[in-house]
C-alpha cells in the first residue's frame, strides 16, 4: 500500500495559481492566436495590394500563334532541331545519327 502511494506522489503545486499565470496556457493560446493575427495581416495585404488582372490573355495567345505561323514553319523547324533531337534521344535512349 505504501508503495502505490509513493508512485502516485507528485511534486507539490505552488500556492493557488491563476490560469493566466501558468506559462503553458500562454503557449497553448499563443500558437492559434498568432495564426489568427497572421491571417488578418494577409487579408489586409491581399485587399490593399491586389494582383492586376490579365486582360484578354486568350486573344493575345491567338495573335502570337498567328505571328509564328506567318513566319513559316521552316524557320521554326531549323531553330528547334537540337531540341527535337534531344527529346527523341531522351524518349528512345538511342543516340541520333550523325550527319
Amino acid at each position: 500500500m505504501s508503495n502505490s502511494r509513493a508512485a502516485l506522489k507528485v511534486a507539490p503545486l505552488k500556492a493557488e495559481q491563476k490560469w493566466y499565470q501558468n506559462a503553458y496556457v500562454w503557449l497553448i493560446i499563443g500558437g492559434p492566436s498568432l495564426v489568427v493575427v497572421a491571417s488578418f495581416i494577409t487579408l489586409y495585404l491581399a485587399i490593399t495590394h491586389p494582383d492586376p488582372a490579365i486582360d484578354d490573355y486568350y486573344r493575345k495567345g491567338i495573335e502570337i500563334n498567328k505571328t509564328l505561323d506567318a513566319q513559316g514553319h521552316d524557320m521554326q523547324d531549323e531553330s528547334m532541331a537540337p531540341a527535337i533531337q534531344a527529346r527523341n534521344h531522351a524518349q528512345t535512349g538511342l543516340k541520333p545519327a550523325e550527319e
